[in-house]
């Protein structure tokens, strides 16, 4: 049950829950995924509810403000499953705020009406789709299941299963990627009741399909002009479709941010349930032993299963915290920023003067932002900040 109490002294937290399962691994993807098998998910399922038992302390005096299931395809669990994770949550005694934003990340090939709605009914309020193209021909080159109206017909099955907060994943910087198959996706987002995208471009991560094809795909993407080209493109016709830009690589209708990933750019803590997944907690990061028996075992032994954590040392912390918290459009008032965090040292002070006076990062009053420049080479700029 949802709480509706009020406390001023709850901390906003948020979790995240990574389900691994995929019918096919895409060669562009790093995350770590099983295939799609009953034993494999009964296994997860019985660790999860373990891993939740032994978590569940550290949710006291906390308040629950946005819960994801990301993946891998969670979709590939049926609603009875997905409410063996989600039901113990909301009915844990825990606060959970009243408008707890609640996402499922979906496959277009799994998005039927009827599956949906189910997801629906058990709460979820926001579905992210990985949809990644509107085009057949960059689609195969993804190697994705789904056809462009594959994709649409997801959306709009979404839209009928009750869903008003709906999310789609694009990709551009894709081997034999043209201005003219880059367009023919971007002009049908008029159409759709869409109220946020996720706009990435391709990088080959290493232990990847594409990785190991580097080499011969390489000579096919877009140079570095026509890559600009794709995302100036991109960027207007997003906008045009009524999607603002609030961070490097997220557009939303107003009011329609997404919570959760509003918490990673803003250092909300958040704890990570699953093979693999990354918890911030307390000042410190930690990720889950990426093997599902592993993962079991140390579960099964009353252990977290954890394979790796650190916390930052000041006064690297701040600059990390800074580095990811200027992502957001907005930008980060320096004042407030150094009140919850403490006092930035003069040499990283002259660093963003430094990059003010290159043209990448802007000052107004006390708010720092990046400049139009600045989103495009973000990259160089977390690099000098961190």
């Amino acid at each position: 049950m949802i709480g509706n109490w009020a406390s001023e002294n709850l901390q906003d937290v948020s979790l995240y829950f990574h389900v691994p399962f995929c019918s096919k691994k895409c060669p562009y993807c790093h995350f770590f995924v099983l295939p799609d098998k009953d034993f494999f998910k009964e296994q997860f399922l019985a660790s999860i509810a373990q891993e939740w038992k032994l978590r569940l302390p550290q949710l006291i005096g906390k308040r629950i403000v946005s819960i994801y299931f990301g993946g891998g395809t969670p979709s590939r669990l049926s609603p009875q499953q997905l409410l063996s994770i989600l039901g113990p949550v909301l009915n844990s005694g825990v606060e959970i705020d009243p408008n707890c934003e609640i996402t499922l990340e979906a496959n277009p090939e799994d998005a039927s009406l009827s599956l949906l709605s189910d997801f629906r009914s058990l709460g979820v309020n926001r579905l992210s789709l990985g949809i990644q193209s509107l085009d057949d021909g960059q689609l195969h080159v993804l190697e994705r299941q789904h056809s462009s109206q594959r994709g649409i017909d997801a959306i709009m099955a979404a839209e009928r299963a009750g869903f008003n907060n709906i999310s789609i994943d694009l990709m551009y910087d894709l081997p034999h990627q043209t201005l003219a198959s880059w367009k023919s996706t971007l002009d049908r987002l008029k159409q759709l009741p869409i109220t946020h995208l996720s706009l990435y471009n391709l990088t080959f991560e290493p232990h990847t399909g594409f990785f190991k094809r580097k080499k011969e795909l390489t000579p096919h993407l877009p140079n570095d002009e026509q890559s600009l080209r794709l995302l100036q493109e991109a960027i207007e016709a997003i906008e045009n479709a009524g999607l603002d830009r609030y961070e490097i690589s997220a557009f939303a209708r107003p009011g329609m941010h997404s919570r959760h990933n509003t918490g990673y750019w803003t250092a909300r803590p958040f704890l990570g349930f699953g093979p693999s997944a990354f918890s911030y907690w307390e000042g410190k990061r930690f990720r889950n032993i990426a093997h599902l028996n592993r993962y079991a075992e140390a579960l099964a032994n009353g252990a977290f299963p954890i394979d790796f954590e650190e916390r930052l040392a000041y006064p690297q912390s701040l600059y990390e915290l800074l580095a990811v918290r200027i992502r957001l459009k907005e930008g980060v008032d320096m004042a407030l920023f150094e009140k919850s965090h403490g006092t930035l040292p003069k040499e990283f002070v002259d660093r963003l003067q430094s990059l003010e006076e290159r043209g990448w990062l802007k000052r107004a009053g006390e708010v720092c932002s990046l400049t139009d420049a600045g989103m495009l080479f973000y990259d160089s700029v977390a690099t000098e900040l961190i």
